[in-house]
């Protein structure tokens, strides 16, 4: 029969409760962008993961390479188009959910771009929430996606 050293037991349990807490708060998973050469604007996608214990709010976002960046989505208008337009009063996301921003769907924008990012460079985008505050987004390109 093998016994446990109670030591090693406690560090063990100490490693994996620091490694619980790594994600508290908001995460991001998966960040991509795609700009079309010679485009004036561009969009980005990812995952938002709420770790926290308190529901939060993406309120706005900047970007390195635009004028201009939004929260954007997808709408159907009332003759059945579909519609692109600037998100109001940004993404909640509950507490222990995530949102998803892909494309079809809820995005970033960037506008009136300041520089074209070429295919494998990376942009960087701050996101704001209500409640984790700025979070600085590193973001590579990848248009074959």
């Amino acid at each position: 029969m093998t016994f446990l050293n109670p030591a090693a037991l406690a560090a063990s349990l100490a490693l994996f409760a620091t490694a619980a807490l790594a994600h508290d708060g908001v995460h991001i998973d998966d960040p991509y962008a795609r700009f079309l050469p010679g485009a004036k604007s561009g969009a980005a996608f990812f995952v938002i993961e709420n770790h926290a214990t308190v529901d939060d709010r993406l309120v706005a976002v900047t970007s390195d390479v635009a004028e201009k960046t939004e929260l954007h989505t997808h709408k159907m208008d009332a003759s059945g188009m579909m519609q692109m337009g600037p998100i109001e009063g940004g993404i909640a996301i509950a507490a222990g959910e995530s949102h998803a921003l892909e494309r079809g769907a809820d995005h970033v924008m960037m506008m009136m771009l300041t520089r074209v990012p070429k295919e494998g460079e990376v942009i960087h985008l701050t996101l704001t929430f209500e409640h984790a505050g700025d979070v600085t987004v590193e973001v590579p390109v990848d248009n074959h996606r």
